[in-house]
């Protein structure tokens, strides 16, 4: 039997993302005896291209994909100031890495820069996959707006989550022309299929029988808009007793969040759970999903509250793509957080139901999905895609 093709994903790492879990749903969908996924990640930790970095911290999904057969390679942070340094580390990667018949960029941030020189080392097939549709703010965004340019001259593929993706990283002009694949973020939907029984024993566990429980799934980041959140939740604790908020997620920002909590005095009635292995399960003891985020790509965390059958307040900055059912209510997060709760409250009575087919109607879940992206993993061809 032949040997597996090998596909290389860069990422910023290998830890709790949206497009870190998106990967990995479709990792586990593949027949790895004919392809196999490695990760090319990065660390402040190193200086250089390291085989094995022990002092880079292990993150949530290395050892799954270690036990799946997949190979973790580690770059440096780029900071921009070390431009040379980290064309250098790329280079010592492709000069000694070059057996790989595609590389995937979700990182796109610097896909300019990795993406050629994969190239030129032997690589067959290249594709930059736009993750998001927006840019953080100050002189970074200014840098990846820059480096971004002209990337789809770069790469053999331009991938997009959504349209407005497309549009942010690679430009209106070069969407419009069909130059953009938009390939839907979708998700394990049979996992978050509405369980009663699921539901009674998470709500036991987290102590929150009878009460209209709140959910947000992320990083704790400027994107997600947790600020916001909690000022959502805090009117809404305002207008009835018998409410909670559970948060799934770590970032850098969750200190100052929970500050904020107490700042609120809501801080009792929020339960911040960090990473969970088996997100699912807390999705069932959801009643209502909240994601008031200033911008995103395609969210899979909005898909997987859909498919655990929630209905869902979310910004009207969120791409329309991720709406596969009637569950999904946009709302401007300009307007006053009070307006948001009285809206949660207007729709909190409801029956929930299994909306499994809905989403893979959509074409949002992954088990449809993975069989396209074999074909374009042996063949090159997105036509499935």
């Amino acid at each position: 039997m032949s040997e597996a093709i090998r596909v290389l994903h860069v990422l910023g790492g290998t830890g709790l993302g949206g497009a870190e879990s998106r990967i990995m749903d479709l990792y586990r969908q593949m027949n790895r005896e004919e392809i196999q996924f490695d990760f090319l990640v990065h660390s402040s930790a190193v200086n250089g291209f390291r085989e094995d970095a022990p002092e880079r911290q292990a993150q949530f999904y290395d050892e799954e994909i270690k036990q799946l057969g997949g190979r973790i390679y580690v770059l440096p942070r780029f900071r921009v100031y070390n431009y040379l340094s980290y064309k250098k580390a790329i280079q010592d990667f492709f000069g000694k890495h070059h057996e790989f018949r595609v590389v995937q960029g979700h990182m796109t941030s610097t896909a300019s820069i990795y993406l050629p020189i994969a190239k030129r080392y032997g690589i067959p097939i290249t594709a930059a996959h736009a993750r998001s549709a927006g840019v953080d703010k100050g002189l970074k965004g200014i840098a990846t707006k820059i480096l971004r340019k002209n990337l789809y001259k770069r790469t053999d593929y331009c991938f997009a989550c959504s349209e407005l993706a497309g549009f942010s990283v690679y430009g209106k002009k070069q969407a419009d022309e069909g130059r953009v694949k938009i390939i839907y973020n979708a998700i394990d939907a049979g996992k978050y299929v509405y369980q009663p029984e699921k539901r009674e024993q998470m709500r036991k566990k987290l102590s929150v029988e009878g009460k209209l429980v709140l959910g947000h799934v992320g990083r704790f980041s400027t994107p997600k808009n947790h600020p916001y959140l909690i000022e959502i939740f805090a009117s809404l604790c305002s207008m009835r007793e018998d409410v909670a908020l559970v948060l799934l997620g770590d970032g850098p920002d969750k200190s100052a969040i929970e500050k904020k909590c107490e700042e609120l005095g809501v801080r009792e009635k929020v339960l911040f759970m960090g990473n969970c292995k088996q997100p699912e399960d807390y999705y069932q003891a959801f009643d209502f999903f909240l994601l008031p985020s200033l911008y995103e790509g395609l969210p899979g965390v909005l898909v997987e509250a859909q498919a655990a059958g929630l209905r869902c307040l979310v910004s009207d900055t969120v791409t329309r793509e991720a709406q596969a059912t009637d569950l999904v209510t946009y709302m401007d997060i300009r307007k006053s957080p009070s307006v948001w709760a009285d809206e949660v409250l207007k729709q909190a009575d409801y029956d929930r139901r299994d909306t499994y087919r809905e989403i893979a109607e959509a074409g949002l879940d992954v088990k449809r999905q993975a069989e396209a992206y074999r074909y374009f993993y042996l063949n090159g061809d997105t036509s499935k895609l």
